[in-house]
């Protein structure tokens, strides 16, 4: 077996492996997380219209019920805000307690809140929407732990030929997450439609919501516990991941046994040269000292900046894409439809957009993060992204007369096919590759913790910036906004910024975790009698 110079035997099996069987059971247990985490998180935005409908419609009024703003922007959201507390706890917790313990948690209370959230009950319509926004704040909770947990599982189960694909792979399961979510909520809203046709709003205002449908958001919701169900037996089986079991744990004997039995080959613990490794000065600095400042510093405020900047203008398409729908014409004016018409043609927009931009976007970077690097893919990325915005915002007024949809939607897909082929892969992948193996989760759950920040601005920001400058044209109970046209301007120049914040983030493609986090270097530094350990940002700065 390769020794890989000055790191441990089992480390350097792990970076040596051939891809085999176990690192797909590794991509499917930790990516059947994220399939759960998009589900659970987008597919609120495709019940929400009929959230307001169902609780909020006054039949003596020309249009049906929407949410008032305040309570829309908390049930979007309120998700967002439980995933960033999430990410910065469980993050912190899995460096502390290991990266399996921790898994199962996150994934018995994502369970537990997916399912409460369709038994929220209340007396008033107030009622209903608090329950089901505390709910979906600790389902968030549970879900933002997923993220740090995932990504860290992968980074180090994987080998360092193809690990930022299989990283790639767990995430890129966040596209099939919303996929599943436009095509259940189409089967649902479909079925119910079939069984308990309505007439559309204007044609009799009562009639147009059956009282059935308040089962249809119930059951889409409780539907996000199935997937993570039927994974939580393989994830309580998957040992804890070598690098923690020897760098943090140092347990070389444990890490030696539990990847034999992975691997199928007998690998030898070496608990002295661990000792070494571990008690190397340069190997015990904290998160908060000036040793970590001076060697990560830098590289935590790229992954952290340019994360928060790629939410701020993913979050805010996402969110509100029906709205973007409605503004174009692609979907009628509510008042046209029934309740359930409308979530049908809402999930289908979805569902198509994901189809066609959003899932190949995913697997794009599964196939070519590894031949051209992380940081080409994130600048390519952005870069696009500022592109594409433009072209839709310069020409606005071309794209929302009537022939032009299609053209709009195109664009607008190309959109996010470049935000998920570029930064909203690659800011995940990253901080999972750059960092100590004691502080790997935890600076992850802060980098993934200011991504959500920005897809809070973004949900919250562009609900009210979106509005019409005229007040007698926006949404009820809104202020006026600067505009859709005007806020494509303002996503395109944050765009902008994280092109060129990109620059701190060093390319991790092709080397072992520990030469990027200068765990091997240290300790080989210190057996050859002192010196300064080579920082990664001095040798792989693009």
């Amino acid at each position: 077996m390769a020794r890989g110079g000055d790191n441990l035997q089992v480390l350097s099996a792990l970076d040596a492996a051939k891809t085999q069987w176990y690192h797909f059971t590794a991509i499917i247990v930790a990516g059947m997380g994220f399939f759960t985490d998009a589900y659970d998180l987008f597919c609120i935005s495709l019940v929400t219209k009929l959230l307001g409908r169902i609780y909020y419609t006054d039949t003596a009024k020309p249009d049906p019920g929407s949410l008032p703003p305040n309570v829309a922007a908390a049930v979007n959201g309120v998700a967002f805000c439980g995933t960033l507390a999430g990410q910065l706890f469980f993050g912190w917790l899995g460096d502390k307690l290991g990266r399996k313990s921790v898994y199962g948690m996150t994934l018995m209370l994502m369970v537990i809140c997916s399912i409460a959230s369709g038994l929220s009950f209340g007396h008033t319509p107030t009622g209903v929407m608090a329950t089901l926004c505390f709910f979906r704040f600790w389902l968030g909770f549970g879900i933002g732990g997923d993220y740090p947990l995932s990504a860290t599982i992968m980074s180090e189960y994987a080998n360092k030929r193809t690990r930022g694909a299989f990283i790639a792979a767990v995430f890129a399961m966040q596209g099939f997450g919303i996929l599943a979510g436009g095509i259940v909520t189409l089967i649902i809203s479909a079925a119910f439609r079939a069984g308990y046709p309505a007439p559309a709003y204007q044609d009799n205002a009562a009639a147009s919501t059956v009282s059935q449908a308040d089962l249809v958001w119930r059951i889409i919701l409780m539907l996000g516990a199935a997937p993570a169900v039927l994974t939580y037996y393989w994830r309580m089986k998957m040992p804890e991941t070598a690098r923690y079991t020897a760098l943090v744990a140092k347990n070389a004997k444990q890490a030696a046994a539990d990847m034999s039995k992975v691997l199928h080959t007998e690998i030898v613990d070496e608990q002295e040269k661990l000792d070494d490794m571990v008690g190397a000065a340069g190997n015990n600095f904290g998160l908060f000292s000036r040793e970590f400042a001076r060697r990560h510093g830098l590289h935590l405020l790229g992954t952290a900046s340019t994360w928060f900047l790629l939410d701020i203008a993913f979050y805010s398409q996402n969110l509100f894409q029906k709205d973007i729908f409605t503004s174009i014409n692609w979907i009628p004016k509510a008042k046209t439809m029934s309740a359930l018409e409308e979530v049908f043609r809402i999930s289908r927009a979805q569902t198509l957009i994901a189809l066609c931009g959003t899932v190949p976007g995913y697997w794009f970077t599964v196939a070519l993060i590894d031949v051209v690097g992380r940081f080409a893919i994130q600048l390519l990325g952005f870069f696009m992204m500022t592109v594409f915005m433009l072209g839709l915002a310069i020409p606005y007024h071309h794209w929302t007369t009537k022939g032009n949809h299609i053209g709009f939607v195109v664009m607008y897909a190309l959109t996010f096919f470049f935000a998920n082929f570029g930064p909203n892969s690659t800011t995940f992948i990253v901080p999972a590759e750059i960092f100590p193996a004691r502080l790997r989760s935890t600076c992850h759950g802060i980098s993934a913790a200011a991504g959500k920040a920005g897809a809070i601005i973004g949900a919250f920001g562009f609900l009210y910036a979106a509005q019409n400058q005229d007040k007698t044209k926006t949404d009820h109970g809104y202020p006026a906004g600067i505009g859709v046209r005007n806020s494509l301007f303002v996503l395109a120049g944050v765009n902008v910024l994280g092109f060129f914040l990109t620059f701190l983030v060093p390319e991790s493609k092709g080397k072992s975790l520990e030469e990027m986090s200068g765990e091997a270097e240290d300790s080989g530094e210190e057996a050859a009698g002192g010196g300064r350990a080579v920082r990664p940002s001095e040798t792989q700065m693009v």
